[in-house]
């Protein structure tokens, strides 16, 4: 499909992306989109309506979570067959399938923030954990457990906070839940209706999509060099504001000491005011101290800790959790009071017992070690490449930003790139606004790449963007 015609009004207190979203939806379910079409692009769809590309993903991604359409890697959205979807009214049109493009490009190399070593993990370990809990008598855990997740796993996580990270909490404090984008709505929904949300800018991508599907405002504040501007967060006038403090994403800021305090201050200064603090790749820090979280600063007792054991485990493990202030504790208990928790037994207890047993920080220690190697590979083969290439964020984590001096824009950089096989992560995907006269900045995830793979994959693309290496 060349593209699609939708009616946009600027005036209207409706966000562009729902309207996007809602004119996509009704064309789908009256046939005027037949099943199987293919969708524009982001990119083309956000040019043609002069709107970013990150709207387009939000009314996007809205669809594809309602089953309207699908997203198939490296070829595109495609409209589904909503025959089956009781809730929908539709118009029977005929149609003809429109045949899918092949995709003829294979992708070699991922640069994907969201990657993690797999060959590091100490499956060992974590089967004998398993097995020695089948072997005991654990017919209990067939059972439903506690809501708030099992208080073995809340003990060993409220052991591992205070002593990695200065959170001071109880067990009781902690609702153990199958991934941030579960837990999100629960704290929304306990936060109440008035709540009005600062997010950053550029920020995590789910967040929008959650505060949008939970029909939340939201607003972005910018990040700079020093973290969430929160001077623009107190004239903002949000009530709760999203941060992720010791590694922002994507651009890798840390939030300076002054700027802590400031957040702290106006959290603080009026009953209805909270941070939602992401910690959720705390772990991996390779330069300097720890950086504390917020929350053990937090005198106050205005933050909600969040955090999840995707980067530091394995994403497949779907166990996340946070740590509510007292305040909120009971408001959770009075509106989730007949909720289960979404976390099988069986899991919570084998990451219990391989929490309690030492794997747990043992693994930690080498996987710093693992991405603290990765990411000395990364840099110096960026740094032979300098002035024209420049890096930040790589005291923690596992991503940095690379700045490229170029004639050529962001997205035809990332699609030469791809062209030769390798994915790259814009910088302007992650901001509600694209900027176009900055320099080309992407993401570069260094987690499920081997050192070999990462020199040769940056020495590839230096090749492809005709940048020389530094005399």
């Amino acid at each position: 499909m060349e593209m699609l015609i939708v009616k946009l009004d600027k005036t209207n207190v409706t966000p562009l992306y729902e309207q996007i979203y809602e004119q996509i939806q009704t064309d789908i379910s009256t046939g005027k989109l037949p099943v199987g079409s293919k969708l524009p692009s982001k990119r083309r769809l956000g040019e043609f309506l002069d709107v970013s590309q990150t709207t387009i993903e939000l009314a996007y991604g809205q669809l594809v979570a309602e089953g309207f359409i699908s997203a198939k890697p490296r070829q595109g959205f495609f409209v589904q067959d909503i025959g089956e979807l009781a809730y929908v009214q539709q118009e029977k049109t005929p149609y003809e399938p429109v045949k899918q493009e092949k995709e003829t490009i294979e992708l070699s190399v991922d640069f994907s923030p969201g990657k993690i070593d797999t060959h590091s993990f100490p499956f060992t370990q974590w089967r004998k954990c398993a097995k020695d809990l089948m072997d005991e008598s654990s017919h209990h855990l067939l059972l439903l457990g506690h809501p708030h997740g099992d208080l073995a796993l809340r003990q060993e996580i409220a052991r591992y906070l205070y002593h990695s990270r200065g959170v001071d909490c109880t067990p009781e404090q902690i609702i153990v839940g199958s991934g941030t984008e579960q837990l999100m709505p629960l704290v929304i929904r306990i936060l109440g209706d008035e709540a009005t949300y600062a997010i950053e800018d550029p920020g995590y991508p789910l967040t929008h999509h959650v505060f949008f599907h939970n029909n939340r405002k939201a607003i972005p504040i910018a990040v700079d060099e020093e973290g969430m501007d929160v001077q623009m967060l107190v004239n903002s006038g949000a009530t709760v504001a999203y941060v992720t403090p010791s590694h922002q994403f994507p651009t890798g800021t840390v939030l300076s000491a002054s700027r802590r305090t400031a957040l702290l201050n106006w959290a603080s200064s009026k009953r209805n005011h909270f941070i939602i603090e992401d910690d959720y790749d705390s772990e991996f820090r390779y330069t300097g101290k720890p950086i504390p979280a917020l929350q053990g600063m937090d005198k106050g007792k205005n933050v909600i800790y969040l955090s999840t054991f995707s980067k530091s485990l394995m994403p497949s493990l779907r166990i996340a959790y946070m740590v509510l202030p007292p305040q909120l504790l009971d408001r959770y208990e009075k509106a989730f009071i007949h909720y289960s928790s979404t976390v099988p037994r069986l899991d919570q207890h084998i990451l219990a017992r391989f929490m309690a047993e030492g794997h747990f920080s043992r693994h930690l220690n080498r996987m710093r070690k693992v991405y603290r190697r990765k990411l000395q590979a990364l840099t110096e083969t960026l740094e032979s490449y300098a002035p024209a290439v420049r890096f930040f964020g790589d005291e923690a984590g596992m991503h940095i930003i690379m700045t490229v001096q170029s004639d050529q824009d962001e997205q035809t950089l990332t699609e030469l790139a791809q062209d030769a096989g390798i994915r790259l992560y814009g910088l302007n995907q992650y901001r509600t606004i694209s900027i176009v006269d900055e320099q080309p900045s992407f993401l570069i995830g260094f987690g499920g790449l081997s050192v070999d793979e990462i020199k040769k994959a940056i020495e590839d693309l230096m090749t492809i963007w005709n940048i020389p290496r530094k005399p």
